[in-house]
């Protein structure tokens, strides 16, 4: 295998001719064997950076920084790897010291390299096209690694809100399939007053249509860049014009309405968006791993349980107990849901750890933010195809909770009084009883009565008991 020598601050290493990536990639690659996860098994951010770095050669090249043929050179290598070419390249832990500056050089190497290649010449000849020179151009690892991280998140927040889409219809259309199916509502696990399957259902597309309304509003949060920056804000080493115009190339070259920070110091050390993501993250994720809890309760059993619904079969749940099925998808979003609610800690720490003109801990929090994304994405879509398109009623049993319930006597309550009601309420549960055979019995409503007020479009919303209504009831 051959071999060329590169030469950085710390000195002179061997590297492989197969590698598009140089020497501080390499010493980067050494130092830091923290997750085993590196940059590769991000696709979107390798994109996003080599989307970064095209803009900023468009806009030095319009300034008159940079000569055509090396401008068409860093061109044609980020059009290599936004269409995904050479990602095993990206060989740094995506947790690392530095600020991302292992990160920055790591796109760099590879596409001063690539772009090498393209005019000729061999890799690591660097006097032709060099990756600080030119295509770190203009730009600062202070400004290139987090406006990469924004645009990347821009892209991956866009994702999680289709994958909510795909969930929320999924409860949607199976909640008008059960719309003639009455149940028993609860709370504090205890029984409550009747509802509908439809109902309960409903909410929960209801609940997850807030949150996508709330992951968009997040994702405006990162379409504020601070390219031009350069190392702290003051914009040392750019062109006087250079920001706009790298704004405007960045806009053309992703389709996204990134703006530069009106303030580019503050935006340089300021991570607030980042915190509001990750909030945003897990709010999300409570409320997704509710709905799981629920389900997994209303299919439990499915003889000695709520047995309301049945979950798909989805392999045995057990290798002592034949014949067991577990609520396995519900269970692994739970634990998604788990780790996304834990990985906000880190993301908030690694935010409020920032001193004075930088945040040195950006690889920390997309690290995070990209996995909770890529695993709330792929368990919602799970949970959707999986779980919820195939769930079934089991209504005569829905029927036989509500009309064996106590909480039946709370929708008798304004026709037979409190007193009345808390009565039978109270013999129902000592005797074991019927309600609604303890109120015919007593003769405190007929039969044609009682049935009409248990008619379960009269159980599940808003009715108007005026007085006449009532006098026909009420035992006075």
């Amino acid at each position: 295998m051959s071999t060329r020598i590169e030469h950085d601050l710390i000195g002179d290493k061997e590297i492989s001719n197969e590698c598009y990536y140089g020497v501080q990639t390499a010493r980067a690659a050494e130092n830091f064997h923290i997750t085993g996860v590196t940059l590769s098994k991000f696709p979107t951010f390798i994109e996003s950076i080599a989307k970064v770095k095209l803009a900023a050669a468009l806009a030095n090249y319009e300034l008159g920084l940079l000569t055509e043929a090396k401008k068409n050179a860093i061109v044609e290598a980020c059009d290599q790897l936004i269409a995904g070419k050479h990602h095993n390249q990206f060989v740094v832990d995506m947790i690392q010291g530095g600020a991302g500056t292992s990160t920055n050089m790591n796109a760099n190497e590879v596409i001063a390299n690539i772009g090498l290649e393209l005019m000729g010449y061999q890799k690591g000849e660097y006097k032709f096209l060099h990756p600080n020179n030119d295509v770190n151009l203009s730009q600062s690892t202070n400004d290139a690694y987090p406006t990469a991280l924004r645009v990347a998140l821009y892209e991956k927040l866009g994702e999680l809100s289709e994958s909510m889409k795909i969930i929320q219809n999924s409860f949607a259309k199976k909640a008008a399939s059960f719309k003639d199916v009455i149940k028993m509502g609860r709370t504090q696990l205890q029984d409550a007053v009747p509802m509908t399957l439809e109902q309960e259902f409903r909410t929960y597309a209801v609940m997850i249509g807030e949150d996508i309304q709330r992951v968009h509003e997040a994702r405006q949060l990162v379409r504020e860049i601070n390219m031009g920056a350069t190392a702290i804000g003051t914009g040392i080493n750019a062109h006087p014009n250079y920001a706009k115009t790298v704004e405007a190339k960045l806009q053309e070259v992703t389709g996204r309405p990134f703006v530069t920070a009106g303030d580019l110091i503050e935006a340089t050390q300021d991570t607030g968006a980042y915190v509001q993501i990750s909030g945003v993250l897990k709010r999300v994720a409570t409320k997704m791993s509710k709905i799981c809890n629920d389900l997994r309760l209303l299919s439990s059993g499915p003889r000695t349980g709520f047995g309301e619904i049945n979950l798909p079969a989805m392999q045995p749940g057990s290798s002592i107990m034949p014949g067991k099925v577990n609520p396995v998808i519900p269970e692994v979003v739970n634990q998604v849901c788990f780790q996304v609610i834990g990985t906000d800690i880190a993301v908030t720490m690694a935010c409020e750890g920032g001193q004075l003109q930088l945040n040195v801990f950006e690889p920390l929090i997309g690290y995070n933010l990209f996995n909770s994304i890529n695993m709330m994405k792929n368990a919602f879509e799970a949970l959707a195809y999986t779980c919820v398109d195939g769930i079934t009623a089991n209504p005569e049993r829905c029927k036989a909770l509500v009309l064996n319930s106590i909480g039946l006597v709370t929708a008798l309550n304004p026709f037979i009084g409190y007193e009345n009601s808390t009565m039978v309420a109270k013999e129902a549960l000592e005797s074991g009883r019927s309600v609604y055979d303890i109120v015919l019995e007593k003769g405190l409503l007929d039969k044609a009565e009682l049935d009409d007020i248990i008619q379960p479009e009269n159980m599940i919303k808003p009715r108007n008991f005026g007085l006449s209504e009532k006098s026909k009831f009420v035992k006075l």
